[in-house]
């Protein structure tokens, strides 16, 4: 099975002079969440509250988000954003990323948390885009971010509004 995005080589191609956007890697081996599971309402807090909070750990060990949240202040980083959802999975099965939902929108409110958007709602931010990665050993979640203009569509549909 070839993989549809190596999150290294992000697919959306940003026009010249745009910024690169920012690849965010949790740890490998967390614990997910799948819409398709029913797990009871205190596993999944458990579950939502180590991914909101490996998110923002994330951010805050990497240097070049550190430096651009810190020349951003007292505002967020990002005034509009396209995030782009890469489940890594733990082996070659076969996988619907779009399940994987629920865990990427715990990681997006930890990036929230940590000072990229002032909120998640849909004036802010596009997405996440979920698309199925390399396989990763225990599995792994990775989000691209890259900043948007204001009236800029990332997938060319116009169909994106502000």
């Amino acid at each position: 099975m070839s993989t549809l995005f190596e999150p290294e080589v992000p697919a959306a191609v940003t026009a010249a002079g745009a910024p690169a956007p920012y690849v965010i890697t949790l740890p490998a081996g967390l614990k997910i969440l799948n819409a398709n599971q029913r797990p009871h309402y205190r596993v999944r807090h458990e579950i939502t509250k180590e991914l909101r909070a490996e998110a923002m750990k994330a951010v805050s060990e990497c240097p070049a988000l550190m430096e651009a949240l810190a020349a951003a202040k007292p505002d967020a980083l990002f005034p509009r954003a396209h995030i782009l959802g890469v489940y890594c999975p733990p082996d070659r099965g076969r996988r619907d990323p779009a399940n994987y939902y629920p865990s990427f929108k715990a990681a997006v409110d930890g990036l929230v948390d940590a000072g990229l958007f002032d909120d998640d709602d849909h004036t802010r931010v596009l997405g996440p885009d979920m698309r199925l990665g390399r396989v990763v050993k225990r599995g792994q979640l990775v989000l691209v971010v890259r900043g948007l203009a204001p009236d800029e569509d990332p997938l060319g549909y116009r169909a994106v509004t502000s």
